[in-house]
C-alpha cells in the first residue's frame, strides 16, 4: 500500500493513502455478500437474492459507502502500522466522503487523505541557569491569635442586652422587608426584592456583613423599634436586576444580644481542639502556619521557575491532548464540587458544558505546556523516580484512604507523576538562582484557574437555592 506523509500544524501528520485495486474490489464484493446474506427482499429467500436485484434494491451508492467505510478504516490502520506512526486520538478523514463515494470504482486504486494527531515535538532553548524572583511567605504570629479569637467568637455565649441601643459587635434579631425602585424619575415604582424578606433573622452587626447601609441603619436602634433603612446593592451584585440599585428596608429590631467570650485557658483549648492545654494548641497552630508559609514559598519558587521555563518552550499541542486535558479539568472540578455538597447537575447542564469547556481551555493548554516542558527536562537529564519511593508513597496514601475503593493503576500513575515533578523541580532549583523577595512585591497572575470555575459554580448554586424564612440572600458573603 502506498502511503505519503505530510507534516501538518498542531502536531498532526497528514497521510495520502492509496488502496490497491485488488483490495478495493475485494472489499466491495465482501459488502455485497454481507448484504445478500442479511437482506429481506419480498419474493426471495434470505441469502438467495440475485446480485443485480440486490444492487437495484439497495442502490449502488449505499453499497459503495459501506465498502468505503471498511476501506478507510482498515487503510488508515494499516498505514499507521506500515509507517510506524504512534497516533493519539481518532484519525480524521480529510477527503470528502461524499466525493469518494461518487468517484469510487471497485477494482481500481482508491486514494484518500487523512490526518492523525501525534505526540508533539518539544523544543527547550534553555532549561538551566535561570535567575528568577519569588515571593517569600513568612510566618506571622498574629495568625495564631486571629484563629484563637475566631474560635472564641464561635464559642461565645449570647447574653440578652437591655437598656441600650444596638452597637457594632452586637447580635440583632430582626424582621425586615425590602423594596427596590424600578424605573426612573417620577415613573419609579417600588417593587419587593426577591429573597429580601425575613422574620427572626439573626445578624451580627459588623461592617461589610450585608449590603451597604443595612448594618449602619440598625446600629442605634432600640429593641421594639421599627424604622426604614436605606441601602444599596453593589455594582457587582450577582443578581443583575438588583446590581447598583438603591433599596429601602423596613426593619424591626426584636431582640438584642452581645457576645460573652470564653477565657483563653486550658478548658477552652479542650473545647475547641483535641489538645489538653492552651500551650499545646498554640504550638500546633504555630507549626501549622509555619508549615503553610514554607509550602507557599516553595510553590512560589516553583511557579517562578516554571514561568521562566515556559518562556523557552516551543511546542505545538495536538487537539487530542487539549480535549483530554479539558476533560480532566472538568472532572476534577465536578469531584471538588460534589465534595462540597453542591449538586453538579445544576452546573453541568447541556447548555453550560460548552461554556465550561471553553473557559477551561486556556488552563488546559497551560497545564499541558508545563507538563511537556518538565518531561523534556526529565528526558534530557535522565531523571527518573525510584520504584521504592513510589511504593512508599502509595502505602502512605492507602493508609489515608483505608476502606475506600481506590483505582490502584490510576493511583500509581498519579504518584509517579507527582514524585517525578518534585524531582524535576528540585533539579531546576539546584541549577538556577532564586532571589526571595517580600510578599506582595510581584504582581499576581491574572489567569483564570480551576478555583475561579468552582467559585463561579458556587455563585450559580447559591442563586438556585430558595431562601428559608429566617435567612436572606442580600448578604454579600453568601452571594459571592
Amino acid at each position: 500500500m502506498k502511503v505519503t506523509q505530510e507534516k501538518l500544524p498542531a502536531s498532526q501528520i497528514g497521510l495520502e493513502i492509496e488502496i490497491p485495486p485488488e483490495k478495493s474490489k475485494q472489499s466491495y464484493e465482501q459488502v455485497i455478500q454481507n448484504f445478500a446474506r442479511a437482506a429481506n427482499i419480498p419474493g426471495f429467500r434470505k441469502g438467495k437474492v440475485p446480485r443485480q436485484i440486490l444492487i437495484q434494491q439497495l442502490g449502488v451508492a449505499r453499497i459503495k459507502a459501506a465498502a468505503l467505510e471498511d476501506l478507510l478504516q482498515s487503510g488508515i490502520t494499516e498505514a499507521l502500522k506500515q509507517e510506524d506512526i504512534k497516533a493519539i486520538g481518532q484519525p480524521q478523514l480529510r477527503s470528502s466522503f461524499e466525493e469518494l463515494v461518487t468517484s469510487f470504482e471497485p477494482g481500481k486504486p482508491l486514494t484518500f487523505t487523512a490526518a492523525v494527531d501525534v505526540q508533539p515535538e518539544v523544543n527547550l532553548s534553555q532549561y538551566s541557569g535561570f535567575q528568577v524572583q519569588a515571593e517569600e511567605v513568612k510566618y506571622d504570629p498574629a495568625n495564631v491569635e486571629k484563629v484563637l479569637e475566631e474560635n472564641r467568637s464561635e464559642m461565645a455565649a449570647l447574653i440578652p442586652v437591655e437598656g441600650r441601643a444596638a452597637q457594632i459587635g452586637d447580635i440583632a434579631v430582626v424582621d425586615f422587608a425590602g423594596l427596590v425602585s424600578e424605573g426612573e424619575g417620577e415613573d419609579q415604582q417600588p417593587q419587593e426584592i426577591p429573597g429580601g424578606q425575613a422574620t427572626d433573622f439573626q445578624v451580627e452587626l459588623q461592617e461589610g456583613r450585608f449590603i451597604e447601609g443595612f448594618i449602619d441603619g440598625i446600629v442605634g436602634m432600640n429593641p421594639g423599634e421599627t424604622k426604614e433603612v436605606s441601602a444599596k446593592f453593589p455594582e457587582d451584585y450577582p443578581q443583575q436586576d438588583l446590581a447598583g440599585k438603591a433599596a429601602v428596608f423596613t426593619v424591626t429590631l426584636k431582640e438584642l444580644k452581645e457576645k460573652e467570650l470564653p477565657e483563653l485557658n486550658d478548658d477552652f483549648a479542650q473545647e475547641v481542639s483535641e489538645f489538653e492545654t492552651l500551650e499545646e494548641l498554640r504550638s500546633s497552630l504555630e507549626s501549622r502556619f509555619k508549615t503553610e508559609a514554607e509550602r507557599q514559598t516553595k510553590a512560589n519558587k516553583e511557579q517562578a521557575l516554571t514561568e521562566e521555563l515556559l518562556k523557552q518552550l516551543e511546542v505545538e499541542l495536538p487537539e487530542t491532548l487539549i480535549e483530554e486535558e479539558v476533560d480532566a479539568l472538568l472532572t476534577q472540578t465536578a469531584v471538588q464540587l460534589s465534595r462540597q455538597g453542591i449538586d453538579i447537575k445544576k452546573l453541568f447542564t447541556q447548555e453550560m458544558i460548552p461554556q465550561l469547556r471553553e473557559r477551561s481551555r486556556p488552563e488546559a493548554i497551560e497545564r499541558l505546556r508545563r507538563s511537556q516542558a518538565l518531561r523534556e527536562v526529565a528526558k534530557r537529564e535522565s531523571l527518573q523516580v525510584e520504584p521504592a519511593a513510589v511504593e512508599a508513597r502509595i502505602k502512605e496514601l492507602m493508609a489515608e484512604y483505608s476502606g475506600q475503593d481506590v483505582d490502584m493503576n490510576r493511583l500509581q500513575e498519579v504518584v509517579e507523576e507527582e514524585l517525578l515533578t518534585e524531582k524535576i523541580m528540585s533539579w531546576l532549583e539546584e541549577h538556577s538562582t532564586i532571589e526571595l523577595v517580600p510578599t506582595g512585591s510581584l504582581k499576581p497572575s491574572q489567569e483564570e484557574t480551576q478555583e475561579e470555575i468552582v467559585a463561579s459554580a458556587d455563585e450559580n448554586e447559591a442563586s438556585d437555592v430558595s431562601t428559608p424564612d429566617n435567612q436572606t440572600d442580600i448578604e454579600p458573603s453568601e452571594a459571592e
